[in-house]
């Protein structure tokens, strides 16, 4: 299988099924001389965890982090850095009913199409538990996006009808969905309620701010730094649409409301006096905070009985049973927030080349 590695010079590579033995990825081109422990990637993956509320699945993982190579002394070695979950709370059985349907909104139909075959047990790679490996090298990428001043934070924005109408970074943590506006949080918990009582699920979207970039990231043409933001974000499964700063809303805009103008700013640098294009343009970082949104769909596991087919082509009707989240937004604001710290990891790595001062600094400053 094709299309399971993400980036350049920091390169990942995920590995694992929903139901076999464990999750994982190996991260290459990481920088030797970080400090990484495996308690400072726990919280990361703390956060994705399942179990954490009445709004996600019930499956019992601590989803420990093991780090297998690439470290010495608490130091990473530059060396290819490998990173295990294992899986301990499988209940295979409970997808025994549905296989031989094809889920509504998942990828069994497509799978099949292309492997001749797929893993109904919580859908194999195509499971969001995929997302382990992700989440775990992007705790790595934010670490070294730390050391330049860096950070990088996802947040809800918004659940079904409710968004948030403050911003409070303090109070994202401080409730399970992670909304910045403790009011629109609970207003999103009754309409999760509602949803489940009727057997059904939200969609939402997840708000990321990246925080302290230079200005030079990324390229001109097809590596555009947004481009690569944007296949990241798409390749979160449940993602079904990204935009940039304004985004979408530059449609009903115009030029002069659109542009952002630039300015010197009092410690003489230059920077714009506004924010449409989202910290970037051409392609390119301007200095700005990059901000992008994620429109995530409604879990597609529900309890109501829905229409499909059977693998040999016969009408049927399906209910999911088993442990799903009636949401899947709280559990992916991690996962947004790691696909961002590794696209732009990289794309500040591959970007050190790109002038000749640059390459003698390095070789020549020794």
């Amino acid at each position: 299988m094709a299309g399971s590695s993400i980036g350049t010079i920091f390169r990942i590579t995920t590995w694992g099924e929903s139901h076999g033995k464990g999750i994982g990825v190996v991260i290459d081109g990481c920088p030797a001389g970080l400090p990484l422990t495996e308690e400072q990637i726990q919280p990361y993956l703390d956060r994705r965890k399942p179990g954490q509320s009445r709004f996600t699945t019930k499956r019992a993982e601590s989803d420990t982090v093991e780090i297998l190579s690439g470290t010495f002394d608490g130091r990473t070695t530059g060396t290819p850095i490998s990173l295990l979950v294992r899986n301990a709370d499988q209940h295979s059985k409970d997808y025994s009913n549905i296989a031989d349907k094809y889920r509504p909104g998942h990828a069994d139909f497509g799978f099949d199409s292309k492997y001749g075959f797929r893993d109904y047990r919580g859908g194999g790679r195509s499971s969001g538990r995929e997302t382990i490996g992700r989440v775990a090298a992007g705790a790595v990428a934010a670490s070294v996006l730390k050391e330049l001043g860096i950070t990088v934070q996802a947040y809800t924005r918004s659940i079904g009808p409710v968004s948030i109408e403050t911003f409070d970074a303090s109070v994202i943590p401080e409730n399970k969905l992670y909304m910045p506006d403790t009011a629109a949080a609970e207003k999103a918990s009754a309409w999760l309620e509602k949803c489940m009582k009727e057997q059904n699920s939200s969609g939402g979207m997840i708000e990321c701010v990246i925080k302290g970039m230079p200005t030079g990231a990324g390229d001109p043409v097809f590596d555009k730094l947004d481009a690569n933001l944007a296949k990241a974000m798409m390749s979160v499964g449940s993602v079904k649409g990204v935009e940039i700063g304004d985004g979408f809303a530059v449609v009903s805009s115009v030029g002069s409301d659109n542009n952002d103008a630039f300015r010197i700013a009092e410690n003489g640098h230059i920077e714009k006096a506004s924010n449409h294009a989202g910290g970037i343009l051409g392609g390119i970082s301007d200095g700005s905070d990059i901000v992008i949104r994620c429109a995530v769909k409604p879990t597609p596991s529900i309890a109501q009985p829905q229409q499909t087919v059977t693998c040999s082509g016969q009408p049927a009707t399906i209910e999911i049973k088993g442990r799903h989240d009636p949401v899947i937004v709280p559990r992916a604001v991690v996962v947004i927030e790691a696909m961002a710290a590794i696209t732009v990891l990289d794309s500040l790595l591959t970007g050190m080349g790109s002038r000749m001062e640059s390459v003698k600094k390095i070789w020549l400053d020794q």
